[in-house]
């Protein structure tokens, strides 16, 4: 049988080292050698020996209650084999965290993840009880990420003079380090008149950088039966 289909960008090859890596842009395969954590769901094939848990709490009190921004919860891969993940033909990217380093990702934008990497939800400061990705997902510690997105991504580097204002919607992460607020961009009576919508951002203050999608969150329609 002879395809393009088969090219040898396509084919899946067995892992030469544990833990995770690019699969190609839409997919990332983990090489899993005890145990990993993922988001629910997003396992698109396996092969091996291996176990699927879904997670509430934490795994010695490594994962707190596994419920993103956008109400996405975990799982604990374990066993020996390998895995492939994606989430709706998004873009994958991995990040590589070392000791000191801090990310705050927005739920909807977690993929997969290291063991060795701690992980808490925590309230984004400054956003009252208004605004999208209201609880993110902090990262912490040393290991890989894998992230989704949209679209390709845009890195804004925040310096202490020139702050960054994002779509609460459109925002995927950032450096934690950074100072979050809301910022009201329009008066109720401009939005009113025709205004864009627009009206509350997440303002970033400090040194780091803000990575955003080039879309606005949207909601799916359910289908017709």
């Amino acid at each position: 049988m002879k395809s393009d289909l088969f090219a040898a960008e396509n084919m899946a090859q067995p892992a030469t080292v544990p833990g995770m890596t690019l699969q190609n842009a839409k997919s990332v395969k983990y090489a899993v050698n005890g145990e990993m954590h993922a988001r629910q769901g997003a396992m698109i094939a396996y092969r091996g020996d291996l176990q699927f848990e879904r997670k509430g709490q934490g795994i010695g009190g490594m994962l707190k209650r596994a419920v993103t921004g956008e109400g996405l919860p975990l799982m604990a891969v374990r066993g020996q084999g390998e895995a492939w993940f994606a989430h709706e033909a998004q873009n994958c990217f991995i990040i590589d965290l070392d000791q000191g380093d801090a990310l705050t990702v927005n739920g909807r934008n977690v993929l997969c993840f290291d063991p060795t990497l701690s992980y808490e939800i925590k309230m984004v400061k400054g956003a009252g009880m208004t605004g999208g990705g209201l609880f993110n997902s902090l990262f912490t510690g040393y290991g890989k990420l894998a992230v989704v997105c949209d679209g390709s991504p845009l890195i804004i580097p925040v310096t202490g003079q020139s702050p960054v204002y994002v779509d609460t919607d459109a925002v995927v992460g950032w450096s934690a380090q950074l100072n979050t607020s809301l910022h009201r961009s329009q008066s109720v009576g401009s939005m009113i008149r025709g205004g864009s919508g627009e009206a509350v951002q997440l303002m970033l203050q400090g040194e780091g950088f803000v990575i955003v999608r080039p879309s606005e969150l949207t909601q799916h329609k359910p289908q017709a039966n």
